[in-house]
């Protein structure tokens, strides 16, 4: 298999989001994350964002290694409390953070591919606003979009809304594992809810701001299977599918959610004015799909939604996800059947037990992953499904959320204490596929 086995026109990149990586806290108002990881017990070690990669003071390093591996496109997010305080105001050296970073970009010859929204809501919209339980979210952040439309959208003509709506609304407001931390069952519907609202205002006010561009919202795709041919198990995996896949795309395409799942949510009243689903299905140019891996489901009487998860036999990830390739390729296709929308592979990759060892870091297990999920994609495009790119998760270790730095999904070594980076043997990889070698 090799890059020229790919569409001509087929971007390979990688990705990163803004609290993850950046650091930087001195020049930007706080977010939710702030608040829960400087919260005792929220996150491994009490590990936070503050440093973090420190990319907001090293991104010209960090495009340089970008070049160096030779990437296509780059995949990042934009901190909204970075360029508008407090969520409101527009902060103008947060702006130009950005614009710095999209001008290097180009002149490197990557294209950059932004997402507005990547989980770090400003914690002032959260805390005096009540945050994506308040229908006027929506307002706020399309006023934050526009701002960005205007000030990057003569040179930034790929735009992702919102960065796996599932995760801000299931973990965020019901597991309680994400920020901000909430435990309520009802109020996880309200935000998922919110956040499309969010979403269509957005792609309103980049139709009206950026003509030549092309827009689309990034959800965690996860290929869901029953544990047995129980009837009971097959209806469980057929809801929790829904729940996760059919809940952030639907009602996009078709305007509406999926009609057994809401069903199934008979003592949640959702209250949604009809019009809500005319401002959530504004015409979109693609999906972004991250895929990481397979969830196998059991019926449970006793969970708000009849399920439960199953151990599946899998190898797995350091972050205990069985790698399953063949899923990447069952969802594109499902995908591109269902929606009939040219998709991008926004997020792919894995979690391993890095060890950085005479300044190498040996990853084959990171190599193979990227390699078989390589060879769904291209089974994928020899099946038709009309697919641009593939961004790899990540470019560089970083803070994975609960899990603070104890997970690596670099590309690309951290030296937390050091900030030194160094290419894995993935990243040559990478390098040397890329080059077509």
């Amino acid at each position: 298999m090799k890059r020229t086995d790919f569409p001509k026109e087929f971007k390979f990149g990688t990705a990163t989001a803004s609290y993850q990586i950046e650091g930087g806290i001195e020049d930007r108002s706080p977010s939710i994350w702030d608040e829960f990881s400087h919260t005792p017990g929220k996150t491994k070690n009490g590990d936070n964002g503050d440093v973090a990669c420190d990319h907001y003071h090293r991104y010209e390093e960090d495009i340089e290694i970008m070049k160096d591996i030779g990437v296509d496109a780059y995949r990042f997010s934009i901190s909204w409390p970075r360029v508008m305080t407090d969520g409101i105001k527009p902060n103008e050296k947060g702006i130009d953070f950005y614009q710095k970073l999209v001008d290097k970009l180009l002149e490197n010859n990557i294209t950059p591919f932004i997402t507005l929204y990547h989980w770090d809501l400003p914690l002032y919209l959260y805390k005096e606003k009540n945050g994506w339980l308040n229908p006027d979210i929506a307002n706020y952040f399309q006023d934050y979009a526009s701002l960005m439309f205007n000030k990057l959208g003569d040179r930034v003509k790929h735009w992702i809304t919102l960065n796996e709506p599932w995760c801000s609304a299931f973990l965020g407001y019901f597991v309680g594992e994400h920020a901000p931390g909430h435990k309520d069952f009802q109020e996880s519907f309200y935000v998922a809810h919110n956040l499309l609202r969010s979403h269509g205002k957005a792609v309103i006010a980049f139709r009206d701001i950026v003509k030549d561009g092309k827009i689309g919202i990034t959800n965690v795709v996860t290929k869901v299977e029953s544990l047995s041919n129980d009837e009971k198990d097959i209806q469980a995996a057929k809801l929790v599918d829904q729940y996760i896949n059919g809940w952030y795309h639907d009602p996009i395409v078709y305007g509406k959610y999926p009609e057994e799942a809401v069903n199934s949510l008979k003592n949640i009243k959702l209250d949604i004015p009809e019009n809500d689903f005319d401002i959530i299905s504004q015409t979109i140019d693609f999906f972004g799909v991250n895929y990481y891996s397979r969830q196998v489901i059991s019926y449970d009487e006793n969970h708000p939604l009849k399920f439960k998860h199953a151990e599946g036999p899998l190898p797995k990830t350091e972050m205990g996800w069985e790698i399953y390739p063949k899923g990447l390729y069952d969802k594109l296709v499902e995908f591109n059947n269902k929606y009939k929308l040219p998709l991008y592979i926004t997020e792919n990759g894995m979690a391993g037990p890095d060890k950085l060892e005479n300044e190498q870091i040996h990853d084959d297990y990171r190599i193979n992953y990227i390699k078989d999920h390589f060879k769904s994609t291209l089974d994928a495009i020899k099946d038709g499904v009309d697919l641009r790119g593939y961004f790899i998760w990540s470019l560089m270790d970083n803070f994975e959320w609960a899990h603070g730095y104890s997970k690596r999904f670099g590309l690309v070594y951290v030296d937390y204490n050091t900030q030194k980076r160094y290419l894995k043997d993935s990243a040559l990889w990478y390098k040397n596929f890329l080059l077509n070698k």
